[in-house]
């Protein structure tokens, strides 16, 4: 497993921005939408809702082959860390503490496929590639990966080999609908089996799934303090953090707290992370009124 974060998320996105003129006119028209559901006095989407998922396994050697176990594992984290009731929250400092919020967010495995038969929600496809990159060729059957589900009814990710030291990659809300999910290094997935310390806690997916619900990584991927996440409540930072740092960690004149390093859009490692803020939190919540309306009860 790799030492240090790294997420191919923007790599795809610019990728997107270059390949497809409208994709870049979508990003704009959800942003407008975005900041108009984040105005004070907006309607708040109400109660909780579900996303249904399928994990689609890729692997090339039977210990790629993850177990269930494994993957309810990972759910398991998921359902705690976007309900706020993960147990190590109680690290983010005190100036912070009152920021640590319930996104009203969960997720399942599916229980019915496309064609309505009954389902676990985990595919198994074995390959003969070694590894996959950021260029979506696991999201396909025809190059070695296996075909998504419609991505309007499900959330697909997908488990695989990655390479170039890739922990995961995600897509934006409004990409291409046949290679829109989430992907996630196999031995930096769940909490088990094959998930190798400091990506032993299933907080690559939590960042990950993230972005597909339109979070960007809290320094605004620039490394000159000019990039905004696009939320208020976290602190301006200049670049990424990683390992486990100290706080507080100061860029950016945002002293005396420094970066909000412990949120789950920083690169720090897996026991280093343990937030989502409110307005973070309002992204989400506008995405699933907006891109992604039809996913989810």
């Amino acid at each position: 497993a790799p030492s240090t974060r790294q997420c191919g998320a923007m790599s795809v996105h610019y990728r997107l921005l270059e390949m497809d003129p409208s994709f870049r006119q979508r990003q704009t028209d959800i942003e407008h939408m975005t900041a108009r559901r984040m105005m004070p006095g907006a309607a708040l989407r109400p109660g909780i809702t579900t996303i249904p998922m399928v994990v689609h396994v890729v692997y090339n050697t039977r210990a790629e082959n993850i177990s269930t176990a494994q993957i309810k594992s990972q759910i398991a984290v998921l359902n705690k860390d976007f309900r706020a009731t993960n147990s190590d929250k109680s690290k983010v400092p005190i100036i912070w503490k009152g920021l640590v919020v319930d996104t009203r967010i969960q997720f399942a495995l599916a229980t019915t496929d496309p064609t309505g038969t009954s389902t676990a929600g985990i595919t198994r496809t074995k390959t003969t590639r070694t590894s996959f990159g950021t260029g979506d060729t696991v999201k396909s059957s025809a190059s070695g990966g296996a075909d998504p589900w419609p991505s309007d009814r499900y959330l697909n990710l997908w488990v695989c080999t990655l390479g170039g030291g890739l922990l995961g990659y995600a897509q934006f809300p409004g990409g291409p609908p046949a290679t829109d999910g989430v992907v996630i290094l196999n031995t930096a997935f769940g909490t088990r089996g094959s998930a190798t310390a400091p990506f032993n806690l299933g907080r690559t997916a939590t960042h990950e799934i993230g972005h597909w619900l339109n979070l960007r990584h809290i320094w605004g991927d620039t490394e000159d303090c000019s990039g905004s996440d696009l939320v208020a409540d976290t602190p301006n930072a200049e670049g990424p953090n990683y390992g486990k740092p100290a706080f507080p960690h100061i860029s950016c004149s945002n002293g005396p707290n420094g970066d909000m390093f412990m949120n789950y859009m920083d690169y720090v490692d897996d026991d280093s992370m343990f937030m989502f803020t409110p307005q973070q939190v309002a992204r989400m919540q506008a995405t699933l009124d907006g891109p992604r309306e039809q996913i989810g009860t």
